[in-house]
């Protein structure tokens, strides 16, 4: 589905409030966006159904704030009663065909792949955008499948709606990621395992922007010009 203005996938925070080390999840989610995070996904395996709303409504309040769109993991009542842009699901959730005849055009929706063919079906089926992965070992999602970057680079290639890579993904590896030329980065420990939110989501961003410039720039990049041979002058 076209969304106007589209959105942008740079920067996708996941949450987990595990890794927050007492600090305070309103909070962290503020200072990630104000160091360059544009989309925010609430996850949330734990709470009831009732906490989990309210803490939507909480979110969504901060991420409208800074006109950032709220996406919510895998719960379709959650979303819609908070009225956030989106829902993210995954291979065994509420399946994507149904999902997006309930949420309309109007809902961002997300689906969780791991390989060429999911990536095809979900699109087929109404998403929005892809999260690919896992790229790299995470301790946030121990079951996820492995994916390669090859395999990444396959399914951006192979898709037309936005891909963004998920797992594992820091400021070390960024650039490799990048460089299969997906719209964006999922994050969680990533930023939230940090002691200075802000800064973390700052350094990624720049990570992520400065590899898309690179790529664009390369592309751009004129083809090297071969030299013509003069004939020989009697």
């Amino acid at each position: 589905m076209k969304h106007n203005p589209p959105f942008d996938y740079s920067l996708y925070l996941v949450t987990n409030r595990k890794l927050l080390k007492g600090k305070h999840l309103l909070k962290s989610i503020e200072e990630s966006i104000a160091g360059g995070v544009t989309l925010v996904q609430l996850r949330e395996k734990e709470l009831c159904t009732r906490d989990f709303f309210d803490l939507a409504v909480q979110v969504k309040a901060v991420t409208d704030r800074y006109h950032v769109p709220l996406i919510v993991n895998d719960r379709l009542d959650i979303a819609l009663a908070a009225d956030a842009a989106g829902l993210h699901l995954g291979q065994d959730d509420l399946p994507v065909k149904v999902a997006r005849e309930i949420l309309g055009t109007e809902k961002l929706l997300g689906v969780s792949v791991s390989n060429e063919e999911e990536a095809l079906k979900a699109q087929a089926d109404g998403a929005d955008y892809l999260g690919v992965g896992a790229i790299f070992p995470t301790g946030t999602k121990l079951d996820a499948s492995p994916v390669t970057l090859e395999t990444l680079r396959l399914i951006k290639a192979r898709v037309v709606i936005p891909v963004v890579a998920i797992g594992g993904i820091n400021q070390n590896n960024v650039r490799a990621v990048m460089n299969q030329r997906v719209d964006g980065i999922a994050v969680v420990s990533a930023i939230l395992d940090k002691d200075d939110c802000r800064l973390a989501a700052k350094n990624l961003l720049d990570l992520v922007l400065s590899s898309k410039t690179g790529l664009r720039c390369s592309q751009n990049k004129p083809a090297p010009r071969t030299l013509i041979s003069l004939p020989k002058q009697n």
